[in-house]
């Protein structure tokens, strides 16, 4: 029974959704109780001017009009003290003018107090776009997940971005996300720790395609690899690593592909050197605006076994290259009688319409 179905991977998808409705809860009453001051707050303020403004009104007598009792009333809630207008002579008088500006002063205080926690507090705004970000990301589906948003994550970003696949990005330091906005619009990203479980279940690893384990630091990354495996025990996951002895480390506790920069760019040098028209060429695909990639796409379940030739894979968006069988052997640039079944992988050089549309021919096969 595939994973994704089991009753644990059920349970934690249940679990996650209760604490974001929970989540939810809390931030919308806590949102609640700011409104409801602040609307008591300038009702207390309005009423004092009200009240001000008749008392004020009547205190002047013949000698003040009602735009005099507002000016006066004004003044006196504010406390700047400008002088007078309206005669207070006697003690009564002076007492209600002590009553509005000592009333009027804990009301305005009050309620630019709660004006300023409903703009200027961070950490209810930064619940909030966490929260906006958390319900875009749970829409997704067999999306990727980049922890480590650093160079290396952000050029694994570009080339998902350019072929046209979703991912989440993880990082602890959130300006890394802000200063990339421009090359990234729309970006889905999470601030925190890669390798806590909760960060993790917010960029829904539980539907995700695969992960990329690429922070700076290796310890980091073995860690994020043991509990992304814990979470999701049929997640692809393909980790860095900074020094060549951690490499069998991470395939161990489960990273199913590692790669070591060092090591690659060594190869990387040589193939310049002895192979430089193949190197150019593959440099041209990652530049070009077609964004025209070597894809794998994978026969569906119910493919019934086809020849190559009934098939009729040509488009001027993508070539097919090559077949990889289901015991591991490879048949490059198969026959028309070679036949395609369930559990081969084709092989072939396309761009994301490419790539879409060869998906497309397979599922059509199967009804």
């Amino acid at each position: 029974m595939p994973i994704f179905n089991s009753p644990l991977i059920a349970h934690r998808r249940a679990r996650r959704q209760r604490r974001l409705r929970e989540s939810d809860l809390r931030v919308t009453l806590q949102l609640q109780r700011i409104v409801v001051r602040i609307v008591w707050a300038a009702v207390a303020v309005l009423a004092l001017i009200g009240v001000g403004a008749v008392g004020f009104y009547h205190i002047g007598g013949d000698h003040s009009d009602w735009s005099d009792a507002l000016y006066m009333t004004l003044i006196t809630i504010s406390t700047v003290g400008y002088g007078e207008i309206v005669p207070l002579s006697a003690l009564s008088d002076r007492v209600f003018a002590g009553f509005i500006a000592i009333s009027g002063l804990g009301a305005l205080t009050f309620l630019f107090t709660s004006l300023s926690v409903f703009f200027l507090e961070k950490d209810l705004d930064h619940s909030l776009r966490r929260r906006r970000m958390e319900k875009r990301i749970q829409k997704l589906r067999q999306h990727f997940i980049i922890c480590g948003f650093g160079r290396v994550g952000r050029s694994v970003g570009g080339e998902l971005q350019n072929t046209g696949r979703h991912f989440v990005a993880i990082d602890t330091e959130e300006a890394r996300f802000e200063d990339n906005l421009d090359k990234f619009p729309g970006l889905l990203c999470l601030q925190g720790d890669a390798s806590d479980d909760d960060l993790l279940e917010a960029a829904d690893i539980l539907d995700a395609r695969g992960l990329f384990a690429v922070t700076g630091d290796d310890s980091r990354n073995l860690m994020i690899i043991i509990t992304a495996r814990q979470l999701n025990p049929e997640l692809r996951i393909v980790a860095r690593a900074q020094e060549a002895r951690n490499v069998e480390k991470m395939r161990k506790v489960g990273a199913d592909a590692v790669i070591s920069p060092d090591f690659t760019g060594g190869i990387r040098l040589a193939s310049a050197m002895v192979r430089p028209h193949v190197v150019s060429f593959l440099d041209e695909m990652v530049r070009s605006d077609k964004n025209v990639r070597l894809e794998e796409v994978h026969v569906p379940t119910g493919f019934p076994a086809t020849r190559v030739g009934d098939l009729r894979l040509r488009s001027p968006d993508y070539i097919l290259l090559a077949l990889r069988e289901e015991d591991g052997s490879w048949v490059f640039n198969p026959r028309v009688d070679e036949v395609v079944s369930v559990g081969t992988t084709i092989i072939a050089l396309a761009n994301p319409s490419g790539r879409a549309q060869l998906k497309a021919h397979l599922i059509e096969r199967i009804g």
